[in-house]
């Protein structure tokens, strides 16, 4: 499998059937990685430590998306940090 960058992050959303966060300066970064078998390891495990909370999500961000040009932009929604 090919090394891609991802990020893995999350925090309290302001509203479970969105992905905006409640106050986007306490986004926690779970961390980058080399492919996205390890991204996911680190996403299931920090998900699992917060299952019992509805409002604590978290989230892959395909990082090598952004970093080649000619490759079709993602499905993934769009985060709004706006606010409710």
């Amino acid at each position: 499998m090919p090394k891609r960058l991802h990020l893995v992050f999350g925090g309290e959303l302001a509203d479970s059937e969105q992905s905006r966060f409640r106050n986007p300066d306490d986004v926690e970064i779970i961390g980058l990685y080399p492919d996205y078998d390890s991204a996911y390891a680190a996403w299931k495990d920090v998900s699992q430590r917060t299952v019992d909370n509805a409002m604590i999500r978290y989230f892959i961000a395909h990082l090598h998306r952004l970093l080649d040009e000619q490759q079709p932009g993602s499905a993934t929604r769009e985060i709004d940090s706006n606010g409710p």
